[in-house]
């Protein structure tokens, strides 16, 4: 890609003999001045100095008016600065002066291109080439990459590798030039003639980020390979590059890597924080990790930059949902369904928020709504399902999680909710069959085993619900329920002893429970107290919720906060380790 002293380098070959031609009389002071300021301003350009150079062609411009050679210096000379409207104004006005200056010409094409006006540089730049032939010149390869990237930005991508092909052709060596020409292959999805210009583009110069991270792209789209290596040097190389950083996240993302990608994301966002697509990639990535308060902070951003984004706003409702803020979630999605009344997602976002809002109606009204887009989605069978069942329609919440369990046989979740339905309706031999089908499916569902446990148990098939309960007390060994559900069982093998030490075993489990909810309660309480100034009554707590349950870690860490505020520093440093060793215990 050519810098701006392309277009320098074209004001420094123009003319610089100003005179006043149409008049018999020599020049006047003015034009003698105007002259002076023009070589002035062309000796600047030679040094660099355009702050310089455009005081002097501004001299030059007021001065002589009429002079196409001022309005064309300065014209260049403005592009090159930024001010790429100011320079395309002076430029105009030179080829209104004289409309053969060739000069002009090629420079206010490529500010055409720069600003995006691809339609008037075609226009120039095909002049241009015409000219070139009949005069039997080439124009500079620069000239050629402009009117390549021109004819890109119409879609014009044929066109455009033949002059970008061009442009090599006068400049074989030139990296920049061999990656713009593999860009524009890969915008024809020609991975293959795309990945050769990369990699001649890397062999000419090594150092070329750009080349890197485009030739990563590339072969991650013809999944050719590790591409990653590539996309890590193009960062390494160009560290401060937005541009590359965002497309190094996309491909961790891309690889299941969020944990890798959120610190990519954040750096972009400490280069540019205004980025809205790095903000939203954040969110995205945070919002996966389960980081979820954070993502909605982002997805807020984004939402207010672009309120017209669906995708963001879905998202946003899906995190609220996530946080429990389903209230604030449904107006979000209702306002995205409004903006993109196709968005399957939406309506399943804003069907999961009434759920979580115990309005079970307007949830089924939405998921009728995403079914008659997406009528073969399993997913929303298995939802709809959910949500009739909550409604207690069991006879309409069966068939649709039989449509779901038929269009996706690998999902463990439609039959077994159909089991518990079957379980429910006392179609014991249906729930056994239903419930044994998603255990094959997801084996770790401690939930799953007590349920056909109990199955098993109302059919009598004694030894298979032995086996299903102990699987379930194995996966669920805080679970009393699984225990009392075996001693019936065992107690009707006649196995009495061992039906005992069951509903013995439970007793316990339901008496840790109950301590457990004692010490979560009293735990809470000294928080509060603790957060209001009552260190004495916090400690209370604290000391209460231990009593009830020795294990538990928040008691611990609570009751050494109290003690830090007592002064009793050694104490509270006790407690702490007692609440570290817990916790590396697995202890909650």
């Amino acid at each position: 890609m050519q810098n701006g002293l392309s277009v320098l380098t074209a004001a420094l070959i123009a003319p610089i003999a100003l005179s006043a031609h149409g008049f018999s009389q020599e020049p006047s002071a003015a034009l003698r001045k105007a002259d002076a300021a023009y070589h002035a301003g062309q000796a600047a350009l030679a040094k660099k100095d355009l702050s310089a150079a455009q005081a002097d062609f501004e001299q030059v411009v007021q001065l002589a008016p009429q002079a196409e050679q001022g309005h064309s210096a300065l014209g260049a000379v403005l592009v090159n600065r930024g001010y790429v409207k100011e320079g395309i104004r002076e430029l105009e006005r030179a080829l209104a002066i004289k409309s053969t200056d060739s000069t002009a010409q090629i420079n206010l094409a490529i500010a055409y291109e720069q600003i995006g006006a691809s339609e008037k540089a075609i226009v120039l730049f095909s002049k241009l080439e015409a000219d070139s032939r009949l005069q039997k010149h080439v124009l500079p390869s620069y000239v050629m990459e402009g009117y390549a990237r021109s004819l890109a930005a119409n879609r014009q991508f044929g066109p455009a590798i033949t002059k970008m092909k061009a442009a090599l052709a006068t400049d074989s060596q030139n990296a920049e030039l061999h990656d713009e020409l593999g860009s524009l292959y890969a915008q024809q999805k020609d991975w293959n003639h795309a990945q050769e210009e990369f990699t001649t583009a890397i062999h000419l110069n090594p150092d070329l980020a750009a080349a890197h991270l485009h030739l990563g792209l590339a072969m991650r789209a013809r999944g050719e390979g590790d591409a990653m290596p590539e996309m890590m040097e193009a960062s390494r190389l160009a560290p401060a590059n937005a541009t590359i950083a965002l497309e190094l996240g996309k491909a961790l993302v891309a690889d299941g890597k969020d944990e890798q990608a959120i610190p990519v994301f954040e750096h972009v966002l400490q280069q540019e924080p205004e980025s809205v697509q790095a903000s939203y990639q954040l969110a995205l990535a945070l919002q996966r990790s389960d980081k979820v308060p954070e993502a909605i902070a982002l997805l807020k951003k984004v939402v207010a930059a672009e309120p017209s984004n669906a995708e963001a706003m879905t998202n946003l409702g899906m995190a609220l949902s996530q946080a429990q803020q389903a209230k604030d979630a449904v107006p979000v999605l209702q306002r995205a369904i409004s903006i993109a009344p196709e968005s399957v997602t939406a309506h399943q976002n804003l069907a999961a928020a009434y759920v979580q809002l115990s309005q079970f109606g307007d949830a089924v009204a939405e998921l009728h709504q995403a079914l008659r887009l997406a009528p073969d989605a399993p997913q929303l069978h298995y939802d709809l399902g959910l949500a009739l069942k909550m409604q207690d329609d069991s006879a309409g919440a069966m068939p649709e999680l039989e449509t779901a369990q038929r269009l996706d046989p690998s999902a463990a979740e439609a039959p077994y909710l159909l089991g518990v339905l079957y379980m429910q309706s006392g179609r014991y031999e249906d729930a056994a069959r239903e419930m044994n089908i998603s255990l094959k499916l997801r084996p770790e569902n401690g939930d799953g085993w007590a349920a056909l446990g109990s199955v098993y148990e109302k059919l009598n098939k004694l030894p298979e619900a032995t086996m299903a309960l102990r699987e379930a007390i194995r996966q669920l060994p805080g679970q009393p329920d699984p225990h009392l559900t075996l001693a019936a069982v065992l107690t009707k093998q006649n196995q009495l002893g061992e039906a005992a030490a069951e509903r013995k075993k439970a007793a316990e489990l339901m008496r840790g429970n109950m301590n457990r909810q004692r010490a979560e309660v009293a735990t809470n309480a000294g928080n509060s107290a603790l957060r209001s100034g009552d260190v004495e009554g916090a400690s209370t707590q604290f000391h209460g919720a231990l009593s009830y349950d020795p294990n538990y870690v928040e008691a611990h860490l609570g009751l050494a906060a109290a003690l830090e505020k007592q002064g009793k520093s050694a104490e509270a440093a006790e407690e702490r380790q007692k609440a570290e060793a817990l916790k590396t215990t697995g202890n909650p």
